[in-house]
């Protein structure tokens, strides 16, 4: 443990920066899942729907820093085009 009251503060706000950044992360998951599995039940439609919230949460993580830029946009080119590919 630090002993210096920085570093013990520096500790307190990378924990709480860590446990927030894991949330968006899990969010982030969740929305490509959902997007995954409506183009699995091949519901067009509802895959749209699901792309659109996934890029917006996509997106959002980037803008923060929660995801490299690259990394963000790489996600939406992936989910993009396999919604795209649906038939």
């Amino acid at each position: 443990m630090a002993n210096i009251k920085s570093a013990k503060k520096r500790i307190l706000t990378s924990r709480k920066r860590a446990e927030a950044n894991k949330a968006v992360r899990s969010g982030v998951k969740t929305s490509i899942k959902k997007v995954y599995s409506a183009i699995e039940s091949s519901d067009k439609a509802a895959a749209a729907d699901a792309l659109k919230a996934a890029i917006s949460d996509i997106e959002k993580a980037g803008s923060k820093g929660v995801y490299h830029k690259s990394n963000a946009s790489r996600k939406v080119s992936r989910l993009t085009k396999a919604v795209n590919r649906m038939a």
